[in-house]
């Protein structure tokens, strides 16, 4: 499911407030990774959590195995005790595991999951309890590489909208709002929200 970065940056730029916010913020290139299975893991860790507290957490958690590489097998094993003394919760510690053991029952294999639709992927990752919709759709724009992907419940991408082109509803007609504004947006959605969130990341809302 490739896609052009030229395509969608042209198609972008036809919104003059979204042109302004990728002006300022530079040209975003693909990003891919093909582990699913630990971009979960990671994805887990994260949440919640600041980039450095988060990245500490993932340095210390990854130190609990022989190669750093959390095997499914290996995590299944693991006290949760040990888990909590690397800075997890408790509750986190379970999620992780709950991620290992659909690896070993079902599947997070690249190959064998990047022919489904989003929607089909969304329902299936959120299979694993502690896996919610918003952290399926960040495997989907970050690990898989859709396009067109709009985290309507993102903070940081509800805070910019509302910013950005004066939007003053909450709940289900802020959700209506948004997407009216992502219509033009279409088919490349993921990268506009990258922008959003470097944007605010550099400059700050």
């Amino acid at each position: 499911m490739k896609w052009s970065v030229e395509d969608a940056y042209r198609t972008l730029k036809k919104d003059t407030i979204l042109k302004n916010i990728i002006k300022a913020t530079g040209k975003l290139e693909p990003v891919a990774s093909k582990d699913l299975y630990s971009s979960l893991l990671t994805s887990i860790v994260s949440q919640q959590l600041s980039v450095k507290a988060a990245d500490t957490i993932w340095s210390r958690f990854i130190l609990l195995f022989p190669d750093k590489i959390p095997h499914a097998e290996l995590l299944l094993e693991i006290q949760d005790d040990k888990l909590r003394a690397v800075g997890l919760s408790y509750q986190k510690a379970g999620y992780l595991k709950n991620i290992a053991s659909f690896s070993k029952d079902k599947m997070l294999i690249y190959k064998s999951l990047y022919r489904k639709s989003n929607d089909d992927l969304i329902e299936y990752l959120t299979e694993i309890k502690g896996v919610g919709r918003w952290t399926a759709e960040m495997i989907l724009m970050f690990s898989l590489n859709r396009a067109d992907v709009f985290p309507v419940d993102d903070l940081v991408i509800q805070n910019a909208l509302k910013k950005h082109y004066h939007l003053t509803s909450k709940g289900k007609e802020l959700h209506k709002e948004m997407n009216e504004i992502a219509v033009k947006w279409q088919p490349y959605r993921s990268l506009a929200c990258r922008h959003l969130w470097k944007f605010k990341d550099d400059i700050s809302l």
